[in-house]
């Protein structure tokens, strides 16, 4: 009887409590498109009480009863939004933002203190405008997120030039790249110059470099989330660009308007058409014609319709390639070789409200790339007949399906709690090779088996205010990975903390555990399609990493200023590395028909720490940031370096960025960059001599004399892995833009310049041999030479939207 007393008697009082509190939740939308927003902060004016939309624009809110209160939204680059509301019963309740001029941001009175990062208990974490990125100077014009999160401090570019992410001493394997859900395994066009992501196309861009919440996993050092547009529902829309090297054109408008809308965006380079007629010029009246080609294009698709008040539904698709030829003819030959590489992802996500606390999102992916190699040439007789016949296929590849849920519970005010699971199938194809001819006497046919594995994950998380000062978010991750006849169950506890010292002050701190089941092999560096994705198997264990943080968050009003420091230490073990003289493709040597790339591997362990600073200003007339990063990384390899411990190729002490962009007026905008950063470490001979030979020669100098000795081969040694270390490099960019409204469009000019002072930053060293022939003997004279990529480079573009 007492037991069922004291039941009786908390059930009474959870519905008490019930009655005491109501719910208010719905939508915040684009005034206008009705593009869904997410990241807007929600609170009661004059109360503890608030929350942020999520990824879909959903918000929910439950707060004590009573008579009404000024609920408020407010989001970067939106006019702020107040609403009475009566807090007497639940209600459902979408609103709809309106976008402001950013040169009117100056008369705000007060920054509002809902926007500050010291409040977030989110820490290691780089939000960019679209609209800001679009002002950075660019490479050629080329507007891309890839090159603007590299100017952001603990993200480090790997080679000049390149688009690569090193973040916090990871390898570009270990970033989650993230569009629309699906996964991005390959994020580079023309050998890494630029990136696959057309910002026309993207509505927000997220990156996490540390304090992971438990909702991601699969990658040790950053996950990188980008969400396309879902494209306007009042009216047809777009916009667009001319460049030196490529073109570009969005379109997004309703299919039913209020209810459903569709997004495409294309973009294409014309390197090949534009290099064509000269080309031909240049061989007018060879017998032997040579003809080069390279482009790349990308297509980003989307559709959304509304199916209820409760239900939406999203399709959308990515689909980029590659491809760069050469082509010879000539009377007795024919040559023909190539490399061509690509991405397509496909997502379909529904979204199906539950309850007015309760928010559940469900995804269907498809994900795929793949790289190939192919060469073919021929000798032809003078009958026309083949003589001789060569021809190579490489081809590797992965792909994968997969299903997931989320759900978004919002209990209370104090806890926002996420919860869910995901299923991935994946099949690699390391290597597929063929090789085949008629003076080939062994020919290799060899087709790599698929290798098919599963990844699966669940979570939970809350973000919890148990007092005002204090918000926590603690969660977990199990993790597992089925290959082969091996299964791997990996626990990944998360935890972050951000206690609020001030209104504008706090200090944060986090701990994450992560373990990552696909690998990236690489010895080039560049981060270059060549690079060979492969999966952990019964030999090759999975990456494992632990990362803490540290760090303080202030926030300034005037002006409206964010100031972050952070420090951290990053443990990682299982890494993956060639063995040294191996790479991703072999095809000499008897056994290639039994190669495995699991033979060319060894595993070893790295770690790396350092300080991050970063001053952001992202509204107002003048905006921008300074970022610098000090840093060290390490890696030990039993297999490697004799197992002694050596720095990584892109460790870097130190990396410095200075971005600004000032509106002079509404019509016209300028902006600069300039970067600084400690040179790569790399490895070079330190000597070279001429090894033992049973070939004994005489040869006579141009001085008459004679020189004797033995003919064998040229030896290079190598002192210590990586022990040299490139000069620092250091760029400045500027660019100009002109904009004007027409009568049915708005048109903006911009011209800027690449390396302002031309700046000879080091691509690539390499030892150059002089031969120095004095008397009876052979003197060579090794020179270290730097070879430079970019020059200063002017460019313009036209841009153009409506």
């Amino acid at each position: 009887m007492r037991f069922i007393f004291v039941v009786s008697l908390l059930l009474f009082s959870m519905a008490v409590s019930a009655q005491e509190r109501v719910t208010i939740s719905g939508f915040v939308k684009e005034k206008g498109s009705q593009e869904q927003l997410p990241g807007v902060n929600v609170y009661i004016e004059g109360t503890p009480y608030g929350a942020v939309t999520n990824t879909y624009g959903f918000y929910s809110l439950t707060v004590p009863a009573g008579d009404s209160a000024m609920l408020s939204f407010s989001f970067v680059g939106y006019e702020k939004t107040d609403l009475r509301v009566s807090l007497t019963k639940n209600q459902e309740l979408s609103i709809f933002l309106a976008t402001i001029n950013q040169l009117e941001e100056v008369v705000v009175s007060a920054r509002r203190q809902e926007d500050y990062v010291s409040r977030s208990v989110q820490m290691s974490q780089i939000e960019i405008p679209i609209a800001q990125l679009k002002k950075v100077p660019a490479f050629f014009g080329e507007k891309d997120v890839l090159r603007v999160l590299q100017l952001m401090p603990g993200v480090q570019k790997g080679t000049e030039g390149q688009t690569g992410l090193y973040v916090r001493g990871g390898g570009p394997d270990q970033n989650l790249i993230i569009l629309d859900d699906a996964v991005v395994y390959n994020a580079n066009h023309l050998f890494g110059f630029f990136s696959i992501f057309n910002s026309d196309a993207l509505k927000s861009v997220e990156l996490t470099k540390g304090g992971f919440p438990a909702r991601y996993g699969g990658r040790l050092s950053s996950v990188l989330e980008m969400n396309m547009k879902e494209g306007s529902k009042d009216k047809l829309h777009g916009e667009g660009g001319i460049g030196l090297i490529s073109s570009r054109l969005t379109l997004e408008g309703p299919i039913s308007k209020g209810k459903s809308s569709f997004l495409i965006s294309g973009r294409r380079t014309y390197i090949d058409l534009l290099a064509s007629p000269f080309i031909k010029q240049s061989q007018k009246g060879d017998e032997s014609q040579v003809r080069p080609g390279y482009y790349f294009y990308d297509l980003n698709a989307k559709m959304n319709y509304d199916l209820g008040p409760k239900d939406k539904l999203y399709v959308s698709g990515y689909f980029g390639r590659d491809k760069f030829y050469v082509e010879e003819k000539s009377p007795d030959s024919e040559t023909r070789a190539g490399l061509d590489w690509g991405n397509a992802t496909a997502t379909m996500r529904w979204n199906h409200l539950l309850s007015q606390k309760l928010f559940v999102n469900t995804s269907f992916i498809f994900s795929n790339f793949n790289f190939g190699v192919s060469s073919y040439s021929k000798d032809i007789n003078g009958d026309g007949t083949v003589q001789d016949e060569f021809s190579l296929e490489y081809d590797s590849r992965i792909r994968d399906f997969g299903l997931k849920t989320d759900f978004d519970f919002y209990p209370s005010a104090k806890h926002a709690i996420k919860f869910g699971a995901q299923v991935t199938q994946h099949k690699f194809i390391p290597s597929a090779l063929a090789i085949e001819g008629s003076f080939i006497d062994n020919p290799i046919e060899r087709s790599a088996k698929p290798i098919n594995t599963f990844e699966a994950g669940a979570y939970v998380e809350d973000t919890w205010q148990p007092f005002e000062s204090l918000k926590m978010n603690a969660g977990f991750r199990l993790s597992a990975f089925q290959t082969q006849t091996k299964t791997y169950i990996r626990p990944e506890p998360r935890f972050s903390a951000a206690l609020r010292l001030a209104k504008d002050f706090s200090v944060k701190a986090s701990y994450a555990q992560m373990n990552q089941y696909v690998h990236l092999l690489s010895n080039t560096g560049l981060g270059l399609p060549t690079d060979l994705w492969v999966p952990t198997t019964d030999r090759v264990a999975p990456q494992q990493s632990q990362q803490v943080a540290f760090g303080f968050a202030k926030d300034l009003e005037r002006p409206a200023l964010t100031l972050t420091l952070e420090g951290y230490y990053k443990d990682m073990n299982h890494i993956l590395n060639y063995k040294e003289g191996s790479s991703f493709l072999s095809i000499n040597g008897e056994n290639a028909n039994e190669l495995s790339w699991e033979d060319n591997v060894t595993a070893g362990k790295g770690w790396s720490y350092g300080g991050e600073f970063l001053i952001q200003k992202k509204t107002g007339r003048l905006s921008g940031w300074v970022g610098y990063t000090l840093s060290w990384t390490y890696w030990k390899f039993p297999e490697l370096n004799f197992g002694k411990t050596f720095f990584p190729r892109y460790d870097r002490r130190h990396d410095l960025s200075v971005v600004g962009i000032y509106e002079l007026t509404k019509r016209i905008t300028i902006s600069s960059t300039w970067v600084y950063g400690t040179g790569n470490a790399l490895t070079l001979p330190i000597a070279t001599y001429t090894g033992v030979s049973d070939n004994f020669i005489t040869r006579i100098n141009p001085n008459g004399k004679p020189a004797i000795g033995w003919n064998g081969p040229m030896v290079s040694e190598y002192g210590a892995k990586n022990s040299f270390r490139a000069e620092p490099f250091h760029r400045m960019d500027f660019a100009i833009q002109f904009r004007k409204q027409k009568k049915r469009h708005e048109r903006t000019w911009e011209f800027g310049v690449y390396n302002v002072y031309n700046r000879r930053n080091p691509f690539f060293y390499d030892i150059d041999n002089d031969d120095a022939d004095t008397g009876t003997s052979t003197n060579n004279k090794n020179t270290l030479k730097r070879y430079s990529l970019f020059p200063v480079l002017p460019y313009f573009s036209y841009n153009f939207k409506f």
